[in-house]
């Protein structure tokens, strides 16, 4: 198996040839960072879209986009940064390295929507309702961002022989990422791994939670339903495949992978403030008789 190739044997997928980078005039492109780029137009363009259908400027959503991903990024860089602090203390310049890779979506994702909140109030608009229509935007931008790391050959998890069970080339991942299991189960012969391709597996999750977040929308109860909705199917989801993945950000101090505690905090806490709302309109609707 050549360096460049990805297979998905059990599906027949063999793919000989996946560049994790391009050339123009001698200037290297990461593959990682054009679907992260994709990924932000096409969220916006969606939030946008979605803005419009709910009565509000489309135009919001396009101002909003420059300060969003300016502070999104340094979000997920510093999430990342401060939870693997030992690899960058000796070299604290290392930080900048942006080529290198550590963005943490965590850290884009609180960033975003604390700018979102200042920026809801300079442009007097109500944050909930903002909010509802750029949430349907940032689900649709992680599942196409997801396959940055596809490309990365990152992100993956343990050992499996699953359906959708990833092969790789050792050469072309990390070895830190690689467990003993996988080493145990490692084909020497092509000299390469078989794993749980969690970034698919949180694609497809997205994807079932983007199209319930489309339906939904036009029902809800009220403004901030969709934003904590998101919260509550994007936290269950990264919870469970946080758990299989081999290069967790493990929370100083613990064992705990930090976006299981993150995922499972947030969601039931969004779960709980859904509940709490829905309550209280209930209780001040006028009885019908």
């Amino acid at each position: 198996m050549s360096e460049t190739a990805i297979a998905f044997p059990h599906l027949n997928i063999y793919l000989e040839n996946v560049p994790k980078q391009f050339h123009i005039f001698d200037f290297p492109i990461a593959l990682y960072g054009v679907m992260l780029a994709l990924a932000m137009v096409l969220g916006f363009m969606l939030a946008a879209f979605s803005g419009k259908l709910s009565g509000l400027d489309p135009e919001l959503y396009w101002d909003f986009s420059v300060p969003a991903i300016i502070c999104s990024v340094c979000g997920a860089r510093a999430y990342y940064v401060v939870m693997s602090w030992d690899a960058y203390k000796d070299d604290p310049v290392s930080v900048l390295y942006l080529r290198q890779g550590g963005l943490a979506i965590y850290g884009g994702v609180i960033a975003g929507i604390i700018t979102m909140v200042v920026f809801c109030r300079i442009k007097k608009v109500g944050f909930f309702a903002f909010a509802d229509n750029m949430m349907i935007g940032l689900i649709l931008g992680q599942i196409v961002g997801r396959w940055g790391n596809f490309f990365n050959r990152e992100a993956f998890g343990d050992y499996t022989d699953n359906l959708l069970a990833m092969q790789l080339p050792v050469a072309a991942v990390r070895s830190s990422d690689l467990t003993d299991t996988i080493r145990a189960h490692m084909d020497t012969a092509a000299n390469t791994i078989q794993v749980h391709p969690t970034f698919l597996y949180e694609g497809m999750w997205n994807t079932l939670v983007l199209i319930f977040l489309l339906l939904y929308r036009p029902k809800k109860a009220f403004d901030g339903e969709i934003f904590l909705l998101y919260i509550v199917g994007y936290g269950i989801g990264r919870f469970f495949i946080e758990s299989l993945r081999t290069d967790q950000l493990i929370l100083p101090g613990t064992s705990m992978p930090v976006s299981m505690l993150v995922s499972s905090v947030s969601a039931v806490a969004a779960i709980a403030a859904i509940i709490i709302i829905r309550v209280k309109k209930a209780k001040n609707s006028p009885v019908q008789e």
